[in-house]
């Protein structure tokens, strides 16, 4: 990876004024708008408490990204299928967006019959090789699904493409971790846009999501309520007991 790569994130935490959910001219909440000012970006973290908006977030950054920044395609990874519904079509111009987010129905893989495993994957990483020779625009899987569709395609597939992962403290800095080194493989490439998301940049099995060296790369943008504080504990308590099936039964704090 580059010494000189500087990867900015943006940091939100909402408290319960109400200010949060409301919108501006472009139907953006306070933290999306946040978030869009940032859009330029090449990597990009988000990190927000569940329900503030991320998923919307990603759609207005992406939409920009596809339309003024040359990016040729956005593939929307989520650790598990019932959230791809989270990044369905969406009439953002109804509230003064320039453009609606669209999924057609069969690039919405979530929605694909059969498990994340590697004999049912074959189709779905076929699915993933025809999108990208397509001029569609956006594809929603799995984070299993990318994971295959990578190690069969390689990393010069996704260039010039935006990979916004969800659920980003799904990836960690262990060497096992694929989703993790598949990550570290495109920002070395550096020709592929990253946006990550996630409502808590923690991992309960104490293994850190990025390396030092990757994590030292990130700026953060936080808001400076205090009182906000309160609240994002309340969540953490509130999650302490659920369990994320996709990470092995580590405790972790998922968002709904």
């Amino acid at each position: 990876m580059a010494d000189d790569k500087i990867i900015p994130a943006v940091s939100f935490k909402a408290a319960h004024t109400g200010v949060s959910t409301k919108s501006d001219e472009l139907g953006m909440r306070p933290m999306q708008a946040q978030v869009y000012e940032k859009r330029g970006e090449q990597y990009l973290l988000i990190k927000s408490p569940p329900a503030s908006g991320k998923s919307r977030a990603l759609m207005f950054v992406a939409l920009d990204k596809l339309t003024n920044q040359g990016v040729r395609q956005a593939i929307i990874c989520v650790p598990e299928r019932s959230i791809g519904a989270s990044f369905g079509s969406e009439p953002l111009s109804k509230y003064g967006f320039f453009a609606d987010w669209v999924v057609a129905p069969q690039w919405n893989l979530c929605n694909t019959p059969g498990a994340d495993d590697p004999k049912v994957a074959k189709s779905k990483v076929k699915a993933v090789g025809e999108f990208l020779a397509s001029e569609e625009k956006v594809l929603v899987c799995t984070h299993a699904t990318f994971r295959f569709a990578f190690d069969e395609l390689g990393p010069e597939a996704f260039d010039n493409r935006l990979i916004a992962i969800d659920e980003f403290h799904h990836v960690s800095a262990d060497a096992g971790n694929r989703l993790g080194a598949q990550l570290a493989q495109l920002i070395g490439r550096d020709k592929a846009h990253i946006v990550a998301m996630t409502g808590s940049y923690f991992r309960g099995d104490a293994i850190p999501v990025l390396a030092p060296e990757d994590e030292d790369r990130f700026t953060v943008e936080r808001s400076d309520a205090i009182v906000q504080l309160g609240q994002q504990v309340e969540h953490e308590l509130e999650h302490r007991q659920r369990r994320c099936r996709q990470c092995r039964g580590h405790l972790f704090f998922v968002d709904e």
